[in-house]
């Protein structure tokens, strides 16, 4: 392993000598950012999404709530008469309770598995638009590369700003 390193280290050495002069000739290069979370909670394609999402689940959601308060609403009750209640009824009870909430958990996870995959389907939608409209901005303003992901990002290279404006000047 250090012996690989030891022959790789001059060979990048000379690699980065030879590069220097032919990068300082050449034109420079125009850097580019675009923050995918901004474009994601700002541009009005993605509040769209979210919009016909929250429509498309919040049936269901409240379908859920009810349901998850009615369970609820059993078990205190049972709870409370449980001392009273015969050694039959108490288990008859218990198992209508655990029926209940297997059901109740199955179609709150159907119901998150649904959620997640449309929500995946619109981001991918947004995500498709905005990747349009960079290459557009890209071209328009002679970059030579636009980033998506940085560990760190000077400002001046942000052009999040201007891709919003293009996807929601767009239809």
């Amino acid at each position: 392993m250090q012996t690989l390193s030891r022959l790789c280290l001059p060979a990048l050495v000379a690699l980065s000598t030879l590069l220097a002069p032919a990068l300082a000739a050449a034109d420079e290069v125009k850097l580019g950012f675009v923050n995918t979370d901004r474009i994601f909670r700002e541009a009005n394609t993605a509040k769209a999404a979210q919009s016909k999402l929250e429509q498309e689940f919040s049936k269901r959601e409240k379908d859920l709530t009810d349901m998850g308060a009615a369970l609820k609403t059993a078990s205190d009750k049972f709870e409370r008469e449980a001392p009273t209640l015969s050694e039959s009824q108490r288990a008859q009870r218990q198992k209508q309770l655990v029926d209940q909430d297997r059901d109740f958990q199955r179609k709150r996870r159907e119901f998150q598995e649904d959620l997640n995959a449309r929500k995946n389907e619109e981001l991918q939608q947004v995500l498709e638009r905005a990747n349009r409209v960079v290459r557009q901005v890209a071209e328009q303003e002679k970059y030579d590369v636009i980033l998506q992901d940085a560990v760190y990002i000077n400002p001046r290279l942000d052009i999040t700003d201007k891709v919003i404006k293009a996807l929601n000047a767009a239809k």
